[in-house]
């Protein structure tokens, strides 16, 4: 009964979501709720809402001030050095501009942490996207596919439990699949260009005359909800803008005047640089908080509330200043925070009412015996999927061991099933499950629902657990 109650909750979860039905954050509250009850445990839903919300409490903290404090460099000025020279690197093309995404994720991933991964690049490439008019799906997509390869790394989470689980070395599971691991990064990269490409199309390739990309990229606004881009001025080959003619009811064209920043009220308004000084100062903050968070000098929340304090302090000295700044922060934090606590309440649920173990006892009876030896191939191809099903700590301490002990009775290292296991299994599938507060954080600062996220990269995610998979038999980390 908690199985089958399990395993309808999260299929109606993802049609639901994925259909637009109803928005992420009622499906994650309300439908564990409704299992609950229908399960006969009403009288202990309180406390399974509390526990599952106290676990995200520390991500929703930190996410709140990561914001906040990306937010105000974002504002201040120090990631337009990059931005510009992304765009000139990228001379308008969206294409190099997704390869630059997937290169610069896979770089900072290597903290093999989600959260922070998805808060530094996110932050530093949303306002390219903006600027090119580039669909922001595009971007948590890109994200999504370099952050699941390198979770796979020894200090991730998914290799530690998989080690943990199975009392391994990292000697027993990562190394023998560092070369699939070359596979996946390869097929990121090769994925990324591909996506791009699709975008330039999509977007009419920002090309020059002669098809030679354009020295200057042209301007565009934020994409609306239908991702089109809607132009902001065109540029002309002497580089002088033409003119803006708006149409009056009876369809005679008007022209308009351009107008210079500063005059008048309908004027674009251009904030004046940050002084160097203080440039230099975020700068230097900002590598300090990035290394701390790599060596886990503290908590992950105290670095970023302190980070986000001193910063405010510096950047605005004033009281007016810093609730200026609150103020049009402040609808970014809440919306992605309430998802991360809205997942809380789902999992919490979930995990309490014994759904979560049950499912994976269900999912292991159904293993046909005829299947045994080839049991890492099949852990390694359903993994990706069965991230959106169980939280990693449900998958490798409650399946895993189950599904190691199978392939050992069939003569099959144990290892192997552990090597299978994170070439999918909450690497490339977490950055689109429900069950990872992380997931949340790359979508709602993106600006993308999940169904949306899901249906766009889900193809793409697999794709890297198969051409992984492929590798791993290739080389020898387990076998056919």
């Amino acid at each position: 009964m908690p199985a089958a109650l399990g395993f309808a909750t999260i299929a109606l979860f993802l049609l639901l979501t994925m259909t637009k039905r109803v928005s992420v954050l009622v499906a994650l509250v309300l439908l564990p709720v409704l299992a609950a009850l229908a399960g006969g445990f009403a009288g202990e839903l309180g406390g399974m809402v509390l526990d599952g919300l106290s676990k995200v409490a520390p991500t929703g903290i930190m996410i709140a001030f990561a914001v906040l404090y990306f937010s105000l460099m974002v504002d201040a000025g120090l990631f337009d050095p990059l931005i510009r020279g992304l765009l000139r690197l990228a001379k308008g093309d969206p294409m190099r501009v997704t390869v630059a995404t997937a290169v610069l994720t896979l770089c900072v991933a290597l903290d093999g942490d989600g959260a922070s991964t998805f808060l530094i690049t996110v932050s530093a490439l949303l306002p390219v996207y903006r600027k090119l008019g580039m669909s922001p799906l595009v971007l948590s997509g890109v994200v999504c596919l370099g952050a699941g390869v390198m979770n796979m790394i020894p200090w991730g989470g998914p290799t530690v439990r998989a080690m943990a689980a199975l009392k391994l070395e990292s000697s027993d599971v990562f190394t023998p699949v560092l070369p699939a691991m070359g596979f996946g990064i390869a097929w990121v990269l090769v994925a990324s260009w591909l996506i791009g490409r699709r975008e330039r199309q999509r977007l009419g390739a920002l090309t020059g005359p002669g098809g030679e990309a354009a020295g200057e990229p042209v301007t565009v606004t934020a994409s609306p909800p239908g991702d089109e881009p809607v132009p902001a001025r065109a540029t002309a080959p002497d580089d002088e803008p033409v003119p803006v003619r708006a149409t009056a009811p009876d369809d005679e064209p008007v022209p308009v005047k351009a107008t210079a920043p500063g005059d008048g009220p309908g004027a674009v308004r251009v904030a004046a640089p940050a002084p160097r000084p203080l440039t230099l100062f975020n700068l230097l903050l900002t590598v300090v908080l990035v290394v701390t968070l790599i060596l886990e000098v503290l908590p992950l929340p105290v670095l970023f509330v302190l980070g986000f304090a001193v910063a405010l302090l510096v950047n605005h000295p004033t009281w007016e200043q810093q609730q200026a700044l609150l103020d049009r922060h402040a609808k970014n934090v809440v919306l992605v925070t309430t998802m991360i606590f809205a997942a809380g309440v789902f999992t919490g649920v979930l995990t309490g009412t014994g759904m979560i173990d049950d499912m994976a006892g269900a999912l292991v009876s159904v293993i046909p015996d005829s299947l045994g030896a080839h049991l890492p191939v099949l852990v390694a191809v359903t993994g990706m999927p069965l991230s959106l099903v169980f939280t990693p700590d449900a998958y490798y301490f409650g399946v895993l061991p189950v599904l190691a002990e199978t392939a050992q009775g069939f003569g099959t290292d144990p290892a192997e099933v552990a090597r299978a296991a994170i070439l999918g299994q909450m690497t490339t599938g977490f950055p689109l499950s429900p069950l990872t507060a992380a997931t949340f954080i790359l979508v709602g600062m993106s600006g993308v629902q999940l169904g949306e996220h899901q249906r766009f990269i889900f193809r793409w995610a697999f794709a890297t657990t198969l051409v992984m998979t492929a590798g791993a038999v290739l080389t020898g980390a387990f076998s056919l």
